[in-house]
């Protein structure tokens, strides 16, 4: 069973047949929402809105630890992180699909953790890679097959938000080495590696970053954001046929 988190443009998952809804409690507090269980072709699935629902938790209240938690304690043998990035590298065009193989990380004072506390052991995870390598290639092979074209490898620029970056900001990530920039990759991606819960990140570039492209200010094409939403459906339906 497979688990999809599904950020601000997929607070839904229209092909997935759900089964069932299941409120959970964790030593962490509550997730974003119930957890949504179902079928995907012949694939057991559970998704999660990272901001809930209505869409209503901003990037930096996203408890992502119950998140986490949650998925885990019911199962899921890998998960499928998908969100909304700026696109930095001149490649990393607006309607882009990317595939990140790493990841920096901006953010500040979010519960990056399940190991603080006096009652648990100093626990220091491998993080070298953040995505794992099968599932990123799984998700590859897929997209590919689904007849989309998909950036195999970048390096995701975790910024605090809910504000988009000033363009200075963004010069700056750029000379870090990043490639695209958004505001959910951690600390979900090391939370999973703790748990030892693979865990790979589909990326949808829905604008050009701060600076960035032909505009001084960073525009939303909403319906881009829609043909993103159709083709992580045509993947998924892909992977799990």
């Amino acid at each position: 069973m497979l688990a999809i988190i599904g950020g601000s443009s997929l607070v839904k998952l229209p092909i997935l047949e759900v089964t069932h809804r299941q409120v959970v409690r964790t030593p962490y507090g509550d997730p974003s929402c119930a957890l949504t269980f179902g079928r995907i072709g012949m694939q057991n699935v559970v998704f999660i809105a990272r901001h809930g629902y209505g869409n209503s938790i901003a990037p930096h209240e996203i408890n992502y630890r119950a998140n986490i938690w949650a998925l885990h304690s019911v199962g899921v043998k890998g998960v499928i992180a998908i969100g909304s990035v700026g696109g930095i590298r001149p490649d990393m065009v607006p309607g882009s699909l990317v595939i990140p193989d790493n990841i920096v990380d901006y953010s500040w004072g979010r519960k990056h953790t399940f190991f603080e506390g006096p009652d648990k052991p100093v626990v220091h995870v491998d993080f070298t890679w953040p995505f794992d390598g099968e599932l990123r290639a799984r998700l590859l092979q897929t997209s590919r097959k689904a007849g989309l074209s998909v950036i195999d490898g970048a390096v995701y620029a975790c910024t605090q938000g809910p504000r988009l970056e000033s363009a200075a900001e963004i010069r700056r990530i750029e000379r870090d080495g990043a490639d695209i920039v958004g505001m959910t990759g951690m600390p979900e991606a090391a939370l999973a590696r703790e748990l030892a819960l693979p865990y790979a990140n589909l990326s949808l570039v829905v604008n050009w970053a701060a600076g960035k492209g032909c505009s001084e200010i960073v525009r939303f094409d909403e319906a881009r954001i829609g043909l993103h939403v159709r083709e992580v459906e045509k993947i998924l339906l892909t992977l799990f046929m």
